[in-house]
């Protein structure tokens, strides 16, 4: 399932000897079409057109249906139908099983009625999909490829944070700003009471997926809730510690949190944005590391022992200029890329009306 992407490609293959996956895999052939079975796969959008295979045939998870276009349809076509949100929306009020094991029967498949102009115009309207799905990837590609210069501007002026080459000073992580964990006495879903006010909440989920910078919030805390919490102000890092391991995000407005985030923030030796992306390049190493018990989790003890190789503040504060432009640019870009998505979506849904 891992192999099949979000974004409706297949991303890795392996290869293995045919008795090892002659029993025990669901088998498919190029120009079949993929699609997951079970929540929540199916519901984000796990699907492919199968093509680009290393061998004439293909096994996978048991979790797949997979389609097989007959003389009638083209395959690409059939794809995008499957793949529009109000087919997955439709397909999930027909899932049958268990809360967290729900899955799409083979009969909704075979009783589900599509639209199927001649191939002609079905391989027309699967042109036209093809070539604003390739627009909104190479969006999606050009905010990606902006992180990717940052790390390579951070390696290109401080070196490898982890191997220290250019040999820097190093000090301990507590000695370069304060670092404490979030306070929540009380779990809000026990207490709705805590819930509800003017005053922003961030849990390790919305950290996790800042890209950076937090900008929003789901939640928000009442009065009662902030008096058993604690207020940050904007432009701390928050650092998580539980299930996400090591994530941050930077944020930009005051706002609470619990103790499985920590706040950081630095004094004269350090900028928040070299801090952040030292860490970024230690995420993996503590992540591997952290102790598991119920979920991984590290302690603010481990944080505040690591060691923190420390350039010039004129280099960290240089850095930390580009971070913010850069971030600037790429929110900019984040924009065009939400808006093409709905242009995206809007044409998959008039593609299967007869609008396109």
């Amino acid at each position: 399932m891992a192999a099949v992407s979000e974004s409706g490609e297949i991303i890795s293959q392996v290869e293995r000897p045919f008795a090892e996956v002659s029993k025990g895999y669901t088998y498919f052939a190029e120009g079949d079409v993929l699609m997951a079975k079970i929540t929540p796969c199916m519901e984000n959008g796990k699907a492919t057109f199968v093509q680009k295979l290393r061998h004439p045939a293909g096994f996978g998870s048991t979790e797949f249906h997979v389609l097989r276009p007959s003389s009638e349809i083209d395959g690409k076509y059939l794809f995008y139908m499957i793949w529009n949100p109000l087919f997955r929306k439709d397909a999930g009020r027909n899932m049958t099983g268990t809360a967290g094991q729900k899955r799409i029967p083979s009969s909704f498949l075979k009783d589900y009625k599509i639209p199927l102009p001649p191939l002609p115009e079905q391989k027309r309207i699967a042109a036209i999909l093809d070539k604003a799905d390739s627009i909104r990837r190479k969006r999606q590609e050009a905010v990606r490829l902006t992180e990717e210069l940052l790390r390579s501007v951070f390696l290109d002026m401080f070196g490898d944070p982890v191997t220290n080459p250019k040999g820097w000073d190093i000090k301990k992580f507590e000695e370069v700003g304060s670092l404490d964990r979030g306070v929540s006495k009380h779990r809000p879903r026990n207490a709705s009471q805590l819930l509800g006010g003017q005053y922003p909440l961030i849990q390790t989920g919305e950290v996790a997926n800042s890209d950076g910078y937090i900008r929003s919030y789901k939640n928000t805390y009442s009065e009662v809730g902030l008096k058993q919490s604690k207020m940050w102000p904007a432009s701390t890092l928050c650092i998580t510690i539980a299930a996400n391991i090591a994530k941050t995000g930077i944020l930009t407005f005051d706002a609470c949190f619990p103790d499985s985030v920590v706040g950081f923030t630095p004094n004269s030796h350090a900028t928040t944005e070299y801090v952040q992306y030292w860490l970024s390049f230690l995420q993996k190493i503590l992540e591997d590391t952290a102790p598991e018990s119920a979920q991984k989790n590290i302690n603010l003890e481990i944080l505040r022992n690591l060691d923190i190789p420390l350039p010039p503040m004129q280099m960290q504060t240089e850095f930390s200029i580009r971070v913010k432009r850069l971030h600037e640019m790429k929110a900019k870009q984040s924009v065009g890329v939400d808006d093409i998505e709905k242009l995206f979506n809007s044409l998959l849904q008039r593609s299967f009306k007869g609008e396109l």
